[in-house]
């Protein structure tokens, strides 16, 4: 079976950032991925002006909060890192195993990384430079604040496009579907940080039983790569 790797642009975000920008990317990726009978509806971020689209569902959205809250956790605890988080939708498979026993296996069929650069800005000084030079950080502090906004909310609306686009390229990997419960195909949500080599040998014992080769993308991201 093909296994398609979708990389997702970078983007530069702030940790209170965080949560509007991966409900956002995540809900979009499964919305698009939606196979059953769905309720779709509209929601409006907070810190953007950006509305995207849910399924509506209620195990999806579940599933997604606790990866968030998650994924903010381990933020904390590995500031100022390259953080990713990967969508990963498979089939399951009976397989037979010895003794006449079966085993459940992961056949997965697409990934979709989704790439962060979490950043901690720390508050500005007293406003006075070691040869006492009186300088207001506070002044451009704002207009600065504001165009890093204004370039992340950009950014966020170039991934959604992204995700449209890869949707609309690559159909022919999608399986078909067969006595499929719920409104989505299976799927897992797995974290790292690009420094983690333990999640990119995960990665790589998901490929191989059943016979993908990894591609370039998979490639870059076990060698740690900063590239997307």
């Amino acid at each position: 079976m093909n296994c398609e790797v979708f990389n997702l642009k970078e983007l530069d975000v702030e940790q209170f950032e965080i949560q509007d920008v991966l409900q956002c990317i995540l809900h979009t990726i499964m919305f698009h991925r939606a196979s059953g009978l769905i309720y779709p509806k509209n929601v409006d971020l907070e810190l953007f002006e950006i509305t995207y689209m849910q399924c509506n569902d209620v195990v999806i959205e579940r599933k997604i909060d606790e990866k968030i809250t998650q994924f903010i956790d381990k933020v904390k605890k590995h500031p100022n890192q390259k953080h990713q988080i990967c969508v990963s939708f498979y089939e399951s498979k009976n397989k037979q195993t010895l003794w006449f026993t079966k085993k459940v296996e992961h056949r997965y069929w697409e990934h979709w990384y989704v790439n962060l650069n979490v950043a901690h800005h720390p508050k500005p000084d007293s406003g006075k430079s070691r040869n006492s030079k009186v300088v207001n950080p506070e002044e451009s502090a704002p207009d600065k604040r504001e165009a890093r906004h204004s370039g992340l909310e950009l950014s966020l609306r170039e991934v959604l496009f992204q995700i449209i686009n890869f949707v609309k390229e690559k159909k022919d990997h999608i399986p078909s579907i067969e006595n499929l419960e719920g409104a989505s195909f299976p799927f897992e949500i797995t974290i790292s940080s690009l420094s983690d080599s333990a999640f990119g040998m995960e990665l790589l014992k998901r490929m191989l039983p059943h016979g993908n080769q990894p591609c370039s993308a998979d490639l870059q991201f076990l060698k740690g790569s900063d590239s997307v």
